[in-house]
This record gives C-alpha cells, structure tokens and sequence, in this order.
C-alpha cells in the first residue's frame, strides 16, 4: 500500500529533492520558499521520516575530485540462503558505497552487487579480494567505471 502524502508533504518532498543550500539553516531557506514557518516544515519532515517515506539526508561526494577517481561495480554470485547476511556484511565496508540484491539472469549468475571505489583500480581490485576472502565468496566479476555519463538525484515530483 503507498503512503497517503498531504499537500504539504507532496511540497516538501518537490523542494528537498533539490540540492540544498550549504549554510547554517538550510531549512529555514526551505521553509521560506515554501511559504510556510520553519517549525511547520520541520515537522512535516518529521512527519516523513516516521512514515519511513524520508531515510536519511547526505551530502554527494564527488569521489573523483577528492581523491578516489577509481571505481568499479563488482558483481557477486551468492548462494540465495546467504543474499541477506552477506549483503549486510559487505554493505558494511567503508569502501562500498553501494550494495543491492537483484535476481540474476539466466546467463548471468551475479545477484549481489556493490560498488567499490578506491584511489587506483588496483586498489579496488585489492578490496574485492579481501571481501571475497573474508565472505568466502569467491564467484565475481569487476566492471570499472570508464566515462561517467549522468549522475543526478532522482525526482519524485515535477516541478
């Protein structure tokens, strides 16, 4: 069942979908935008996160200009009893920015995906082997990233 969003919530989610400012009360430079008190915006996003609709808030780092320019999608086969816990366990590297379960396809075993990033692809190629080593899976393939063609947050709402 989807979550019943109110107007407001509808609003908010349009404004914080966008790129916020960097300085000491971005929310408030929301809030105004919207036309509505600061408080009010607070406790609709209050309101979201409860609903499990809003996760979290991060920053996008640019990993190639501060010094991880290497990255690599590795592609793991793990026996489906094991998906979840090695998931998490590999989720949990600081070295892993990403990690999803996905059904493999007939002619491609791989259902666990993480991308990896690193100073130099062998450094990548270092941190794969590890986690292979200390997940005992051994079933892998790396594919690094050449050209990054798009990256962008993704909109709910139109504008």
């Amino acid at each position: 069942m989807e979550p019943i969003l109110t107007a407001l919530e509808q609003r908010v989610i349009l404004a914080l979908q966008r790129d916020l400012e960097v300085i000491p009360r971005p929310f408030l430079e929301v809030a105004e935008q919207l036309g509505v008190p600061e408080e009010e915006l607070l406790a609709a996003i209050r309101s979201l996160m409860g609903k499990g609709v809003i996760r979290r808030f991060g920053a996008t780092l640019r990993h190639q200009q501060s010094g991880f320019p290497a990255n690599a999608l590795v592609a793991w086969s793990v026996p489906a009893g094991d998906l979840s816990a090695i998931g998490k366990e590999m989720a949990g590297y600081r070295e892993v920015s990403h990690c999803y379960a996905r059904t493999p396809a007939p002619s491609w075993p791989y259902n666990l995906y993480t991308m990896i990033h690193g100073k130099t692809p062998e450094e990548c190629v270092r941190t794969a082997a590890r986690l292979a080593a200390e997940t005992g899976i051994a079933d892998y393939q790396m594919l690094f990233s050449e050209t990054e063609l798009k990256k962008t947050t993704m909109r709910y709402f139109k504008e």
